[in-house]
């Protein structure tokens, strides 16, 4: 039985995907990805700062870093800022609407798990 119980608590515990990234002046930020997606030949990530404390993420402004997959000197992947305008404003609506379907829990009216509506 305790397996079971083991296998369920690990199934309910989230974790998040964690990067530490650097930005242009050597300092180190961790940001929690969100979203990834491939468009037009090219890899993009949808991230967010990731605070420990629930708290200081509740206060966050609640920034979304958006940047894009390439490739260093040798070969391996680094992520970088989008330099195009309106790369970044098109890449920008595509995640701002997946997310919003992902983390979308309002209906037009709520529902109960059997299906009835309520108000």
């Amino acid at each position: 039985m305790s397996d079971i119980n083991n296998t369920m608590d690990d199934m309910n515990e989230y974790t998040p995907d964690l990067y530490e990234l650097e930005d242009e002046s050597g300092e180190k930020h961790v940001f929690e990805l969100l979203d990834a997606m491939e468009y037009e030949g090219e890899k993009y990530y949808a991230l967010t700062p990731y605070f420990e404390d629930p708290n200081e993420a509740l206060e966050a402004a609640g920034d979304l870093v958006i940047l894009r997959s390439d490739f260093d000197e040798n070969n391996e992947e680094i992520l970088s800022s989008i330099e195009d305008d309106d790369e970044f404003e098109k890449i920008g609506e595509i995640f701002l609407k997946r997310i919003d379907e992902m983390f979308d829990f309002e209906d037009d009216e709520d529902e109960v798990a059997d299906g009835t509506a309520f108000s």
